[in-house]
């Protein structure tokens, strides 16, 4: 499958948008964060 297909999120911190992963497949609807920085982060979000 190519990224263009793939479902996306936007980051609660960074506002950014991020793509699935294969390591977020059985809890995707549990990811909030892009990465292991924003999810230590997300207490400084707005």
């Amino acid at each position: 499958m190519k990224k263009v297909h793939l479902p996306q999120k936007i980051c609660l911190v960074c506002k950014k948008p991020y793509s699935w992963r294969k390591k977020w497949e059985k809890n995707w609807e549990n990811v909030k964060y892009c990465s292991e920085k924003c999810s230590r982060n997300k207490k400084k979000q707005a």
